[in-house]
């Protein structure tokens, strides 16, 4: 059994690696989202929603950090080419969102898609002792589940 730098089998960080790297490629899309979404909004919640979708992309671009270096510090490669995010992401590319509720919609749409990588991420780790990554993917799972829950308190929905 041969272990990382990091004392933790190499066999499964490699594993972790490419979930992460999923992961990575989907925060990348979102981001762009998230970035168009502040470029293009209009309507008489601007103010409000361009502030907001600022403060996402930049949380969002410093997690796309973590990642990358949790890759890394696994012993892998970060992907880093946007053809390559294209071919794994599941989220899709939001183009040309003005509308605040729209907007809304597909963040939402992404949280859909991103939270359960995270927490397959989170069992993924846990069942092999990769704390570091555990508790990452904790943390984002509990700020995203609130930020879904005020998305939604904002476009007045029901979240269940």
């Amino acid at each position: 059994m041969k272990l990382s730098n990091i004392g933790l089998k190499s066999r499964e960080s490699e594993i972790i690696s490419n979930k992460l790297n999923e992961l990575l490629a989907n925060y990348q899309v979102f981001y762009m989202n998230a970035r168009g979404f502040h470029w293009n909004i209009k309507g008489n919640k601007f103010f409000e929603l361009h502030a907001k979708f600022e403060e996402l992309y930049n949380e969002s671009l410093v997690k796309i950090d973590e990642i990358a270096e949790r890759i890394l510090t696994l012993g892998f490669t970060p992907v880093h080419a946007y053809s390559d995010y294209m071919k794994v992401s599941k989220i899709a590319e939001a183009k040309n969102v003005s509308d605040g509720d729209k907007a809304i919609k597909e963040i939402l749409k992404g949280y859909e898609i991103l939270l359960p990588i995270e927490r397959d991420l989170l069992a993924l780790a846990g069942e092999h002792d990769d704390e570091g990554t555990s508790a990452l993917m904790s943390d984002y799972i509990g700020e995203q589940e609130k930020l879904i829950w005020m998305f939604n308190a904002y476009l007045n929905t029901d979240a269940n």
